[in-house]
């Protein structure tokens, strides 16, 4: 019918708007799959630092660490189908549309111009034709109303005596004349009606020409976004990727692998019984034991102390190496309170993820770390004990020159530094270790490793963790 060609015109037109639409789709999904590879990192990095510093120990903790492994391994997976879903399916439905439809500088696309041209070049010789029918249906119509009006009159005049034969006869010829206008009408409408049959095969030969190509058109279309969907869906289908199937493979072997035995046999050599013990024994006197305040005094400075073998690292500047090299470095007091953190404050109220000053403090959040130092319950009233503040000869023991009791900080190591002096510590930068006294004077800190070790380092060899 004429004018309904438009439904097929504007296909084409929503045919441009629906690549926008699946490009958005696209692109909302490969949203998702980053954020939710961001947030299985972020959680894989907490929690294996929860382990790790937490009590747990041996296979249990090395099934338990499979968990993070599992969820990084996975994180990588869903970057990739992310980068798959922008770099090609994206892609290649922008570039698609792109080739497909051509805009003009008056606007409109030049497809949806051709067809509606075709169409309107196809339909107008018929629609000419179809308009003359109408004009002589409605004449004839006309026609045919008159006459039974004029038929009608002639009826109730001749049962009129008061009509004279005059007025009688105008109303016959009246009658006459309508009879003819609607033989006339009446043919011209039949004529009318032919020719437009009669050019009814050609009409629709010429719109059915116009209207495959515009099919044609939108097959094109529909056969690439199947195309366009199937390969979504191979991208988002990890369950036949063989990595992610391994994955899970490697998980339950490694969990498989917890050995309830073996810890405990590991527990009792090492931390039980069976761990080597440092019994005491005669030891000779040595000047070198009682060195510490001779040392401090001869390493005092002006407004610093000398650091030597310093490597930086983090946003430091490096600086190369060189022989008999020192650096000056102000001394400063480092004052921190070690808050309380718990690991599941996160999902309250709102539920949201773990916030960046979360993340800041998630090396204090263990209750107690694995090779914490734990103090001794027994006496040395009766005993000469070895590792007590006061020895035999009644020499002091190095670490307790300062009895005012400060409160414990977690540290976090700027540079190596390897410890000159029996008394004191050795670390490498990065590593995390407790302050448990503050600077003195001199510029020193005493402090705790990870492994109970206890001894001096120098203060500004370290940051506080916030």
């Amino acid at each position: 019918q004429v004018g309904n060609y438009k439904r097929t015109v504007k296909r084409i037109d929503d045919g441009h708007r629906l690549c926008n639409d699946l490009m958005n789709c696209i692109h909302e999904r490969a949203r998702i799959e980053k954020v939710y590879a961001q947030q299985l990192t972020e959680w894989a990095k907490r929690w294996k630092q929860l382990v790790e510093k937490g009590p747990q120990y041996g296979t249990v903790e090395r099934a338990w660490c499979a968990f993070m492994s599992e969820a990084e391994k996975v994180s990588e997976l869903h970057l990739e189908v992310k980068s798959s879903l922008m770099n090609e399916d994206f892609e290649k439905i922008k570039n698609w549309q792109k080739e497909a439809f051509h805009k003009q500088m008056m606007g409109g696309f030049k497809e949806t111009k051709e067809a509606e041209d075709g169409f309107r070049k196809a339909q107008k010789p018929w629609a000419k034709k179809l308009k003359e029918v109408e004009a002589a249906k409605k004449a004839y119509h006309a026609a045919c109303k008159e006459e039974k009006l004029a038929i009608s009159r002639e009826t109730n005049s001749k049962a009129d005596p008061a009509l004279n034969p005059e007025q009688l006869k105008k109303l016959q010829d009246k009658v006459e004349r309508s009879k003819q206008d609607v033989l006339k009408t009446k043919e011209k409408y039949e004529k009318s009606l032919k020719e437009l049959d009669n050019a009814t095969p050609q009409y629709m030969e010429n719109m059915e020409q116009v209207f495959e190509q515009c099919q044609q058109f939108e097959e094109k279309r529909l056969r690439f976004f199947r195309e366009v969907l199937l390969e979504v869906q191979k991208h988002l289908d990890l369950s036949n990727a063989a990595s992610y199937k391994n994955i899970y493979r490697e998980l339950e072997q490694n969990i498989k692998t917890a050995d309830a035995v073996e810890d405990l046999r590991w527990f009792r050599a090492n931390q039980g019984p069976g761990m080597s013990m440092n019994w005491p024994q005669f030891e000779e006197w040595s000047a070198d034991l009682n060195r510490t305040l001779s040392r401090r005094e001869k390493k005092k400075a002006s407004d610093g102390v000398t650091l030597t073998g310093i490597n930086q690292t983090g946003d430091q500047v490096s600086q190369p190496n060189k022989h008999s090299s020192s650096l000056s470095v102000p001394g400063n007091t480092v004052q921190s309170v070690q808050s309380s953190y718990n690991p599941f404050e996160d999902e309250e109220d709102t539920g949201s993820t773990v916030s960046e000053k979360e993340d800041n403090k998630i090396k204090n959040v263990s209750s107690y770390e694995k090779n914490q130092s734990y103090p001794t319950d027994w006496s040395d009233e009766e005993s000469n004990n070895p590792f007590s503040s006061t020895d035999a000869n009644g020499d002091t023991n190095p670490f307790d020159e300062d009895t005012s009791p400060a409160m414990e900080v977690r540290v976090r190591a700027l540079y190596d530094y390897e410890g000159q002096e029996q008394d004191e510590l050795s670390f490498k930068a990065g590593d995390e270790l407790t302050k448990m006294e503050n600077e003195d004077e001199q510029g020193w800190c005493k402090g705790r490793l990870d492994n109970g070790q206890v001894g001096l380092y120098p203060a500004n060899y370290v940051e506080p963790i916030q």
